[in-house]
């Protein structure tokens, strides 16, 4: 039996963020932590009434009152129920003791190209997929680990299957272990024979799981999940899907194709019946041009154009360098500058402003995003605020 054409795998961080600030505040492991709250949940010094000694005082959930979202928690916080994009509000009923710490984006993209950076020194077949995770092809790497070739360039046996994947597996600890000597933080790793499926394995043991699904295991280990754990099935097409009598992958791959491209549509009748049964024949993309890069905040409460002007002004024209701070550290001009707004009444306009040359530079992105702002009538509190570089093209060595 001959080994996997191809070995893909996709490596992605356990909590990411909530990880990262397990290394600040080691006194938080092993307890609830919420990644989401603003500046005013920073942890603060105090002293111990008892002891004397010095040690931080940390937000809590309990009575949390505002718009905020969970970006992130720990794995002992998500025991509660609580998970990414739920409402603060409604997790401090879950989990009223949790601890809430603030965001910082500035740390968590530190910690993201160093654990990158560890991987591409076994394996530079690498695809970006964002801050937390990467696919990695490593097909030649297991092919370079297999039985050597005689002298006439052909090998002594042909490679087992299984002494295949067990090299991947191989590897693939091997990237775990660089990744935590680089971050002091744990991976999961999915490993497959594509994008698809090694995806779902790497959410199957979490956390630092390394986890191996081949073709032959898609029947017993994906078909009794749900069609939403497929990436690509969205909440309204999990919907319909249920609407149709079909809940698990299995059911979905059994299903009529003729069926599905009636209901969905031929193009994702297609995609669904090769999905369903694991087959997926994308590349992983080594790289790939940004089509644009952008920064944007929502706020605890809603500001006022006037009244909360200095504060709009100020939370403003930091996107703006920040947002030029990215455009530099990743050798980028834009030529289209834009703000984004979401209003009281959830109604979101944009402005964009096109530029005479591109620009990288922060003063110029404030002035031309300050333009496209005068554009937009400020008759409503804002919820939302956010500046955007488009039309980007590499910087000139």
């Amino acid at each position: 039996m001959s080994g996997p054409a191809r070995v893909i795998a996709h490596l992605d961080m356990d909590a990411f963020y909530a990880s990262v600030e397990l290394l600040r505040y080691p006194e938080l492991q092993g307890t609830p932590v919420v990644i989401g709250g603003g500046a005013r949940h920073q942890p603060v010094w105090e002293t111990d009434a008892v002891s004397g000694e010095q040690r931080r005082r940390f937000a809590r959930l309990r009575g949390y009152v505002g718009r905020g979202v969970v970006t992130t928690a720990t794995y002992e916080a998500r025991a509660f129920g609580i998970h990414s994009a739920m409402g603060l509000m409604k997790a401090a009923q879950k989990a009223p003791e949790a601890v809430l710490l603030p965001t910082d984006f500035d740390q968590y993209r530190t910690y993201s190209r160093l654990f990158k950076a560890a991987v591409q020194t076994i394996a530079p077949h690498v695809e970006d997929r964002g801050i937390d995770e990467i696919y990695i092809d490593l097909t030649d790497l297991v092919a370079a680990r297999m039985p050597a070739n005689d002298d006439d360039g052909y090998s002594a046996r042909e490679p087992d299957a299984d002494e295949a994947w067990w090299s991947a597996r191989e590897i693939a600890q091997e990237l775990k272990n660089a990744v935590r000597d680089a971050t002091g933080l744990s991976c999961s790793i999915g490993l497959a024979s594509n994008k698809l499926i090694a995806k779902i394995a790497s959410e199957l043991d979490k956390p630092n799981g390394l986890t191996i699904v081949t073709g032959a295991d898609v029947e017993a280990r994906l078909w009794p999940m749900p069609v939403r754990r497929l990436h690509g099935v969205g909440p309204k097409g999990a919907a319909k899907l249920a609407r149709l009598g079909i809940a698990t992958i299995g059911e979905l791959a059994l299903a009529d194709p003729a069926w599905l491209a009636q209901n969905f549509g031929k193009a994702n009748a297609v995609w669904m019946h090769d999905a369903s049964h694991g087959r997926d024949d994308r590349a992983v993309v080594t790289f790939s041009e940004p089509k644009s890069m952008s920064r944007e905040t929502t706020f605890d409460h809603d500001l006022h154009a006037v009244r909360d002007r200095a504060r709009l002004s100020q939370i403003f024209t930091a996107l703006c360098h920040e947002l030029g701070d990215d455009l530099r550290r990743k050798r980028y001009v834009s030529r289209t500058i834009g703000i984004k707004l979401r209003f009281e009444d959830f109604k979101t306009v944009t402005r964009d402003n096109t530029l005479a040359q591109p620009t990288d530079d922060s003063d110029q992105i404030r002035r031309a995003a300050g333009e496209c702002l005068k554009r937009v009538a400020l008759t409503k509190r804002i919820r939302l605020l956010g500046v955007r570089a488009g039309g980007l093209a590499p910087t000139s060595s």
